[in-house]
């Protein structure tokens, strides 16, 4: 199927010189949405996922489907002071200062199998704080997935130990 269609380019957002990849057109395709999340874990039926981790905020989206497609639980990784439970934090470097993630520490069960989800990877600053939170927790990570892959943007070299699935690469 040809995910590239379903997705929008929004020149100049969010800020001047970016061309933002909407994906909002796919999410309102049944059809391509349905057909997405069946990509995305075509061959994980049989790893034996225990949690799908998704991360803030667009990783919510296809984390839980995921999840309930892989009769597994699923796990939000969130910014700073968002999640009600102890947490575990983790730093990461952005283009300008640093950011933080969060997971609760009860989220990942030592030995757990983890499929990682978001929607882009981009500079790869996300996904790489977010293996190590799972990593610190003892989960074992069996594959980091994207709907979108930015591969100019050399993200997959952060978290290259890792096997990677993208659907799109620009």
């Amino acid at each position: 199927m040809d995910f590239k269609s379903y997705i929008r380019d929004v020149p100049d957002f969010p800020k001047p010189g970016i061309i933002f990849k909407d994906i909002t057109p796919l999410l309102q395709s049944h059809w391509a949405l349905s057909s997405a999340a069946d990509s995305l874990i075509k061959d994980l039926k049989k790893e034996d996922i225990d949690k799908v981790v998704g991360m803030e905020s667009r990783g919510f989206i296809f984390g839980p489907m995921l999840a309930e497609r892989l009769e597994s639980g699923f796990v939000p990784i969130r910014k700073p002071g968002k999640l009600p439970y102890k947490t575990l934090s983790e730093s990461y470097n952005l283009e300008y200062g640093t950011d933080t993630l969060e997971i609760h520490v009860d989220g990942i069960t030592k030995g757990d199998r983890v499929l990682i989800h978001d929607d882009v990877l981009a500079t790869g600053g996300t996904a790489l704080a977010t293996t190590k939170l799972v990593e610190k927790l003892g989960g074992i990570i069996v594959q980091c997935n994207f709907l979108i892959e930015l591969s100019f943007l050399n993200g997959r070299e952060k978290i290259k130990p890792f096997k990677v699935k993208s659907l799109i690469t620009y």
